[in-house]
């Protein structure tokens, strides 16, 4: 997820060793895909990828719904897969294509959100925390007590990231619920708490790499790749693990229904499976991959790095969210537009 929102468009163009023509249309989250990687894809292959980023699974899932954009692939979080599909958005993978589908870590091969890997291949996988500046605060980060009752130290200095089903599932295990929860009590107990704490909040938006590293934000609500990014600028920074409840996700990679670039799109979907190039993919937004051989390939500093291994007391208070019934996403949605008023 894991990402900070930017505005433009990456274009990659004129390829000296193309092996193959055409174009590919990739819409995927911001700050979230390795330029070089796009520059090897191209130079082996001879086809054009042009990169759209958006900022949440909502803004993807609605722009293609309405038809808009034109892309070839998307890069949907877990627990939105199974609405693409029921939504008839992207296609079931011909895998006698995908010759590198063997190269998927077993335990990310037959997943509750798309079982047998029907539909998607692995794009990169993390968690979703507190990010603390231990300049401004130096207790306890391993809570959401960060930003759902934040300390006299952080009071008007936390974000919180504008991603609803990750700040209402932190919330929801809080005050003791679980996510796409129906109950109306303990959703109302979630919707008081975060409005009582908005006050105490200075911002809810993207960017926390740079913030975070600047000094700009004390603590956010955000991703673990992203967060290791702004520590590498600014050792100060931490990542915290909410013991009462924090999201797991993995973001995979879809072939749009409507897609007009079919055999490019199989052609990339083939290469990130590739271990070296997943590899380069985690290198870039610092998050893991699910891609097997692909540690040989990876950073040194991401086999050790506090934000991509989870301490063992912390392992059972990650979970995958649930795809939300059409009731709870209601629910969802209402307490979300009431926060962001």
């Amino acid at each position: 997820m894991k990402k900070l929102l930017t505005t433009a468009a990456i274009v990659l163009a004129g390829a000296t060793a193309a092996s193959a023509e055409g174009e590919l249309q990739l819409f995927n989250w911001g700050d979230y895909t390795s330029p070089e990687l796009l520059a090897k894809f191209e130079a082996e292959t001879g086809i054009k990828v042009t990169l759209t980023d958006y900022d949440s699974n909502d803004t993807a899932l609605a722009k293609v719904e309405a038809g808009g954009g034109g892309y070839d692939l998307v890069v949907p979080s877990a627990n939105y897969v199974p609405i693409w599909i029921e939504k008839g958005l992207i296609q079931k993978l011909d895998l006698s294509r995908l010759p590198n589908h063997k190269n998927i870590a077993p335990e990310w091969r037959d997943v509750p959100w798309d079982p047998g890997r029907q539909y998607t291949v692995p794009w990169q996988w993390g968690s979703t925390g507190v990010a603390v500046n231990t300049d401004a605060y130096s207790g306890d980060i391993n809570t959401s007590a960060i930003f759902m009752d934040p300390p006299p130290e952080l009071v008007g200095k936390v974000n919180v990231t504008p991603e609803m089903n990750d700040v209402l599932s932190l919330a929801l295990w809080y005050v003791g619920g679980e996510p796409c929860t129906e109950d109306t009590e303990i959703l109302k107990k979630a919707r008081d708490a975060l409005l009582a704490a908005k006050p105490k909040w200075l911002s809810m938006d993207y960017g926390m790499t740079t913030k975070m590293a600047a000094n700009d934000v004390m603590a956010s609500v955000y991703w673990n790749g992203a967060i290791f990014r702004a520590r590498l600028q600014n050792p100060k920074i931490k990542y915290g693990y909410p013991r009462e409840g924090f999201p797991l996700w993995m973001d995979s990679v879809a072939l749009l229904t409507d897609a007009q670039n079919v055999d490019e799109a199989y052609k990339f979907l083939d290469f990130i499976m590739e271990p070296e190039n997943a590899a380069m993919i985690s290198a870039f937004a610092r998050y893991a991959n699910g891609i097997s051989g692909s540690d040989p390939f990876m950073p040194a500093d991401m086999k050790d790095a506090p934000e991509i291994v989870i301490p063992d007391e912390f392992k059972s208070a990650g979970h995958f969210l649930p795809t939300c019934s059409k009731k709870a996403q209601e629910y969802y949605t209402a307490i979300w537009t009431e926060l962001q008023k």
